[in-house]
């Protein structure tokens, strides 16, 4: 591929991707061919026609797929364990019970959304949601009769919201490095803007949607047990088994931002040890330790009974392991093609206000090939020269780097692997991820954007 250089224009290579997705949702909603077998045939039928050499189409297919697979699988396995030792001890129908007792049925979705911002803070999306959704299920069986959207996507929408515009997330924080922006006033604004913008576009689209679109409650962490223990867990020990990854990852997101500042000697042992136990793999692997002593063999659980606990775990979430591998697959074709290169050269000429053109450019790129962590890169990149030459404040610059996170999380669809994510854990089809979640996705970015829009007017009147 090194010496490969795509020779269409922007426009055959837009058409190919226009193409190639209506292609993926035809089979899947049409014809009900199954989601992994549609996005490996399309992916490399794209690649083919967009002129990846064959030589190296094999190895184009499996990057996707692989690279995917590595950030993800390892997340959503060990989640459904932590899920299903919560659920089956007990503790989901405790906490949830506890939470409704609080606040009501009806306070319910925005008590689940405040926690999962909370939660939020240092832990990334996928994780965060794995980790979140088998209370957000326990709390929609408890409100029996309800869409589990009503309380499954203000979630989803706040673990979101926090991922994109809150340092010390790898976004905003890439975004800051490329603009050379203040890292604690990006913190700043993205604090300001981040309760708002979940409750316009995360809270209240959840019980719009939750309120027309009637989803059951999923067994993707397995059935609700008959025989659940008649002591369950305390309300507390599951809080402290929310909060300990959380904790944990918060050492590798807070030291790494401290050490780029110059606080800490990034070179340290220490600094190095504590990051390392505090990346999103190991504060998982951790929690499901001690959710095992906890809740396993401490309430008298033996170890053969454990063990089958946690292998049951495993079976339904390897289909969303897969389909969401399968589209990151497809993502990696569009970003082998040139596409989102060739978007971004075409807009980037267009003489646009700088905070204007770096969100439509990371809209373009986002929209092109899914991976929202490309298009904000991408998108920084091309605009960082103007931002440094510019007379902006640091208010304004800041502004920026939120407006081109943004941009980079527009309207999530097939080529993104979050979607799949989405979609098949909260038992949803193609079609009803697309009216749910790739709208809440948009209206996340654009109400976003307006904000960070008006702090930056207001910034140029400093």
């Amino acid at each position: 591929m090194e010496d490969w250089t795509q020779t269409l224009g922007t426009g055959p290579l837009l058409s190919i991707a226009v193409g190639a997705v209506a292609l993926i949702l035809i089979l899947i909603i049409r014809f009900k061919v199954h989601a992994f077998i549609t996005l490996i045939v399309v992916s490399t039928l794209t690649a083919v026609v967009a002129g990846v050499p064959l030589s190296a189409l094999s190895e184009t297919l499996t990057d996707g797929f692989g690279a995917t697979l590595a950030s993800v699988a390892i997340l959503v396995a060990l989640g459904a364990m932590l899920g299903r030792l919560v659920e089956h001890s007990g503790g989901a129908k405790a906490l949830a019970e506890a939470l409704i007792s609080r606040f009501g049925e009806r306070r319910a979705p925005f008590a689940l959304g405040i926690a999962s911002l909370i939660l939020g803070f240092p832990m990334f999306f996928d994780a965060g949601l794995v980790m979140m959704l088998p209370i957000v299920f326990a709390v929609a069986r408890r409100v029996t009769g309800k869409s589990v959207l009503l309380f499954g996507l203000p979630t989803a929408a706040a673990f979101s919201v926090m991922h994109v515009f809150l340092p010390p997330h790898p976004g905003p924080v890439a975004a800051s490095e490329l603009y050379e922006a203040n890292l604690g006033i990006v913190l700043l604004v993205g604090l300001v803007i981040a309760y708002p913008l979940w409750y316009l576009a995360g809270y209240l689209w959840g019980m719009f949607v939750g309120q027309r679109l009637m989803i059951p409650v999923p067994a993707i962490f397995g059935e609700v047990d008959e025989d659940q223990p008649s002591n369950p867990p305390r309300v507390r020990t599951i809080v402290f088994l929310l909060l300990l990854p959380m904790t944990l990852i918060l050492f590798n997101t807070g030291l790494n931002s401290l050490t780029s500042v110059g606080v800490f000697d990034g070179d340290s042992t220490w600094v190095q040890a504590l990051s390392f136990l505090g990346t999103t793999m190991m504060a998982l692997l951790i929690t499901v330790i001690v959710a095992t002593i906890v809740l396993g063999y401490r309430r008298g659980e033996s170890g053969t009974a454990v063990e089958k606990l946690l292998d049951s775990a495993l079976g339904p979430v390897c289909s969303v392991i897969l389909i969401t591998g399968a589209g990151g697959m497809f993502g990696g074709v569009l970003r082998a093609s040139g596409i989102g290169d060739a978007l971004a050269d075409s807009l980037s000429d267009l003489g646009l206000p700088v905070i204007v053109a770096a969100y439509l450019i990371a809209v373009a790129i986002r929209l092109a090939q899914g991976s929202a962590t490309v298009a904000l890169v991408t998108a920084a990149g091309l605009a960082a020269p103007a931002v440094l030459a510019g007379d902006f404040n640091s208010f304004q610059v800041a502004s920026i780097v939120l407006a081109t996170a943004a941009g980079s999380v527009f309207a999530g669809h097939v080529n993104d692997s979050g979607f799949w994510l989405v979609g098949r854990l909260m038992g949803m089809n193609v079609k009803e991820t697309l009216k749910t979640w790739t709208v809440q996705q948009a209206l996340q970015s654009v109400l976003g954007f307006v904000m960070v829009v008006i702090v930056y007017l207001a910034a140029s009147l400093l």
